[in-house]
């Protein structure tokens, strides 16, 4: 009887130590989840908007802000408060803003851009000019409000004025009643050495827990999507490792060139301005072990260990090229545009191939590819799995995993099947999950929705984090660093075109990737 008792005592306790660790998962689950009861509190915020006449601002801060306070999801006491050089009454910076707004609830919107407000600086690194700011607005609305005021500027603003900028807010404009947030957009950095200078900077003006680096594509659906697909379906993750999986294609494609950008383009590259930071991103949700939990802390932690675990590139598998003009003369190449430099070896197409150095993933090659101006806009993540060992079917080809972020979101397998009927003939088909055809009353949020909601909340999640940061620059500086002193030219292609066949022709050697004839674009397209 003593021995029972006390084998009670231990299943009670181990009871009760799994009732806690359900607790702690379901608090991690709570914070997130997008969901539409857990969107209001009572705390009163002001969002400084600074950069707030530019492009960035209109086209996608605003438009993101105006969503969030449609859905609710903006606390009851918001203001908004753009901040900028150009001259703007509230009126007219109200219109402004509405440009890139589709509503047909007039109604709502108004109610919204009676939210918003505009404060002209001379200069957004004028300690004055913010003082001002927090004295004819700010101080205002948090006095009305009667509760702490909580502060998050989005600075929508080119990188070299960051420190700068921060240096005014942390002089002028921080709160001492709530909390202080401060998001900016990449790209965070030239190089290794600018991005840890630029870190540094900003680490003495706030805490990491202060700072939101936003990564957009952190925040498109199917990235969102790419962890409960491994963990949460027991069919993949025993597969997801060396011993099943051939090679890994992440693909970013533009069917457009820069568009009068070619200046500012320049100055960076497709590898800086795509494959550092977005495909990166995706590279380490994919490919990344179990987090503890779903905590920002601990899923962070997850991508910086497998980044560290990454070689640095080398010259002989990365692949550069440059867009010309089609063959009609209606597109331009990218030289043609008159602030592009006509000897630029800027690289407008990129394909690089990466290892990880761990036991899960020890020999599959990873390939990365970006490109402006080819013949699809797509961003795709493709698995290829190894080949069956079976000899009964030996015209069998890979099964494929397909992740389509962006557009058309969807999720599909390639499998083989036999033709129906009398004949045996093998052929490709796919199991589908179009989420426009199955998910069809959802509201799906735009990136920057969920970005900006999650800074308001505190969340990290979906911000990158200072050291993994310095990994991804740690891995690409090198090759950077070779292609900017012209150890890799790039290779001319057609506006149009699927980019340098050389690149499809080094996946197939280094990676053994297989080129389909199955096409899953041509059934969408009848869809």
């Amino acid at each position: 009887m003593e021995d029972l008792r006390i084998e009670n005592e231990k299943l009670k306790k181990r009871l009760e130590e799994i009732e806690g660790k359900l607790h702690l998962m379901e608090a991690d689950m709570n914070a997130y989840s997008y969901r539409d009861e857990d969107h209001v509190d009572d705390g009163v915020l002001s969002i400084i908007v600074l950069g707030a006449s530019g492009d960035l601002a209109k086209k996608k801060t605003f438009p993101a802000l105006w969503a969030l306070f449609r859905e609710g999801l903006l606390p009851n006491h918001t203001a908004i408060f753009g901040f900028a050089r150009h001259k703007y009454t509230d009126d007219e910076f109200r219109e402004f803003i509405s440009q890139n707004i589709k509503s047909n609830d007039t109604e709502k919107l108004n109610q919204f851009k009676k939210l918003c407000y505009y404060h002209t600086t001379p200069s957004y690194s004028s300690v004055e000019a913010f003082k001002d700011l927090v004295q004819d607005s700010l101080s205002k609305h948090e006095a009305e409000a009667k509760g702490s005021g909580n502060r998050l500027f989005y600075l929508a603003l080119p990188p070299n004025v960051f420190v700068e900028v921060c240096t005014a807010i942390k002089q002028g404009a921080m709160t001492s009643t709530g909390w202080n947030r401060v998001i900016v957009e990449k790209p965070f950095g030239h190089d290794l050495e600018s991005s840890t200078k630029l870190s540094k900077s900003l680490g003495a003006l706030f805490q990491e827990s202060q700072i939101y680096r936003i990564d957009h594509y952190l925040g498109k659906e199917m990235v969102q999507n790419l962890m409960v697909l491994r963990f949460a379906n027991t069919v993949f993750e025993p597969m997801w490792n060396r011993h099943h999986i051939q090679n890994v294609r992440i693909v970013f494609k533009e069917d457009f060139g820069t568009q009068g950008r070619g200046g500012y383009f320049d100055k960076y590259g497709i590898i800086r301005d795509v494959m550092q930071n977005h495909l990166m991103q995706i590279f380490s949700l994919l490919a990344m072990e179990p987090p503890v939990t779903l905590g920002a802390e601990d899923v962070r932690d997850e991508k910086v260990k497998l980044l560290r675990a990454v070689s640095e590139i080398k010259p002989e598998h990365v692949i550069t090229g440059q867009y010309v003009k089609d063959k009609s003369g209606k597109n331009e190449g990218y030289k043609d545009d008159k602030s592009v430099p006509r000897n630029s070896v800027t690289p407008t197409f990129a394909q690089a191939i990466v290892y990880i150095n761990n036991q899960r993933w020890s020999g599959v090659p990873f390939i990365l590819k970006t490109a402006k101006a080819v013949e699809e806009r797509k961003a795709e993540i493709r698995i290829q799995f190894r080949k069956t060992h079976t000899m009964l079917f030996p015209e069998a080809q890979p099964n494929e995993l397909v992740i389509r972020i962006q557009p058309s979101e969807a999720i599909y397998l390639k499998t083989m099947n036999k033709t129906p009927g009398l004949s045996s003939k093998l052929v490709i088909s796919d199991m589908d999950l179009t989420y426009n055809n199955k998910f069809t009353t959802r509201y799906t949020p735009d990136a920057y929705e969920r970005l900006i909601l999650d800074a308001v909340r505190g969340d990290h999640n979906l911000f990158v984090r200072v050291d993994e940061l310095a990994e991804a620059w740690r891995i690409f500086t090198p090759i950077l660093h070779f292609i900017d002193a012209g150890g890799i030219k790039p290779i001319e292609y057609e506006y149009g075109s699927r980019g340098p066949t050389k690149a499809d022709e080094i996946a197939k050697a280094v990676a053994a990737w297989e080129q389909y004839t199955y096409d899953w674009s041509a059934k969408e397209k009848k869809q």
